[in-house]
């Protein structure tokens, strides 16, 4: 596997250190149950990790995993790397997702970049690799950047 989080030229250094975005990733309640952590962040981009668990099974005969688990690692890994530019989280505008193979029973990696980050609307991609580096699925969201007017603690 590539040591890089993204396969592509390098890009803009991150606004945050490895450990405030593996904070960040980690202290989502969803994201605690789905086992995920940030695996790698560089100039590329972001790599997060997700464990396998039984619960993601769709077909209890074949045993592949669900497809909205590969929609949910794919919406916060590209989320994380749009993140880890502007030292914040934002929220998914929309997304598309690809399927190009079932994923089995094993971890799971999402490596995600940063396509264009705009003042109102960022777009990253992200793809899912097996542990055996097989592209499980691939796409690409786009994220609303304009600065928050007001946090969740402001208007409680």
């Amino acid at each position: 596997m590539t040591t890089h989080a993204w396969r592509i030229p390098r890009g803009h250094a991150p606004s945050l250190d490895f450990d405030r975005l593996a904070a960040m990733v980690e202290n989502c309640a969803f994201h605690k149950w789905l086992g995920v952590k940030l695996k790698a962040l560089d100039d590329t981009g972001v790599a997060i990790e997700m464990p396998w668990r039984e619960e993601f099974e769709s077909d209890p005969v074949v045993g592949y995993a669900h497809g909205g688990i590969l929609a949910s690692l794919i919406d916060l890994a590209a989320d994380y790397a749009v993140a880890a530019r502007l030292g914040r989280g934002v929220p998914t505008v929309d997304m598309h997702v690809d399927y190009h193979r079932a994923a089995m029973p094993g971890p799971l990696v999402a490596r995600a970049a940063v396509v264009k980050l705009g003042g109102t609307l960022g777009t990253a991609e992200a793809r899912i690799y097996d542990e055996r580096d097989n592209l499980i699925a691939s796409g690409r969201a786009l994220f609303l950047t304009l600065a928050p007017e007001t946090t969740k603690e402001a208007t409680t």
